[in-house]
């Protein structure tokens, strides 16, 4: 079936397409206050970015602002005090799927594994995510990621183990998408310049691609999100309503259908403009000083 053809999902019989921002806002919180499956940790506050050290303070501030409305959270890294959000989220009764950055740096890849593996070892990971898009970045081969993934699994054999990349990686890449015990898949139709209104069967499809490719293995979308601000990406445009229209239709998209979602992301992080565009900084459901954005 055509996107285009596809109905615009509607939300207690509202089309979100007619929506006042007033009653987006509503239905944000509705969703919001319910309970997300989870959401991707933004570790750094305004000021800083990766290399800095992090504390537990900032990571226990910024845990209890989500701690009501997510069960899982996902981390990015193990090192510079990001090893520190897992054992803090634990406490705070959140499940936790823990990320070891992995890149170029073989020297700070042993780090973040070894750390990775500690981490398991102490009882402060529920599922381990070895490396994120360095396929996509190509700063390694994937013979090396397949060692570094191999290397996690024989030290923690009781803990779902895999790897974060775009979900057509996992049907390009079918000997990676083998060693993972889950496939964990980003999937954003805004990067693919998808318009909001076509977002959430474009986003369905991109699952199903990675479901396809997991051939009966559990599959969680690990990133998928929308800007609130920025510079538009073809058809895609960053604002307040569709940032809103986004996160209804993916949480409710994701209660129907049981679907695996850690929202992308937490807060806003500043550091992101260099990456991504101007748009890289508006990605929170949290604005940087950790103050709702979508509360009417």
């Amino acid at each position: 079936m055509s996107i285009r053809n596809e109905n615009i999902m509607s939300l207690a019989g509202i089309d979100t397409t007619k929506c006042t921002s007033k009653e987006l806002s509503e239905l944000f919180k509705k969703y919001l206050f319910k309970g997300i499956h989870g959401i991707c940790f933004s570790s750094y506050v305004d000021g800083q970015e990766p290399g800095d050290i992090i504390t537990s303070k900032q990571i226990q501030k910024r845990v209890e602002v989500i701690k009501p409305y997510a069960k899982w959270v996902r981390t990015f890294s193990c090192t510079d005090g990001n090893e520190l959000i897992p054992a803090i989220a634990k406490e705070n009764g959140i499940k936790t799927m823990v990320g070891a950055w992995l890149s170029d740096d073989k020297e700070l890849n042993d780090k973040e594994i070894n750390n990775l593996v500690e981490i398991a070892k102490s009882g402060n990971a529920d599922l381990l995510a070895v490396g994120n898009e360095v396929m996509y970045r190509k700063e390694l081969t994937e013979n090396e990621l397949l060692g570094y993934i191999k290397r996690v699994k024989d030290q923690i054999p009781d803990i779902d183990v895999a790897y974060v990349d775009a979900y057509y990686e996992f049907r390009d890449r079918p000997a990676l998408t083998e060693a993972c015990d889950v496939i964990f898949a980003n999937c954003y139709p805004f990067w693919e310049g998808c318009h909001i209104d076509y977002s959430l069967p474009y986003m369905k499809t991109m699952y199903q691609i990675a479901k396809t490719a997991a051939s009966g293995k559990r599959v969680v979308i690990s990133e998928t999100g929308w800007p609130s601000k920025g510079t538009n990406f073809k058809a895609s445009e960053p604002s307040t309503e569709n940032a809103m229209r986004y996160f209804i239709n993916t949480q409710k998209w994701s209660e129907e259908e049981n679907i695996e979602i850690m929202y992308f992301s937490s807060f806003d992080e500043s550091w992101k403009v260099g990456d991504e565009g101007d748009v890289g900084a508006y990605w929170g459901l949290w604005n940087k000083y950790e103050k709702p954005k979508f509360f009417d």
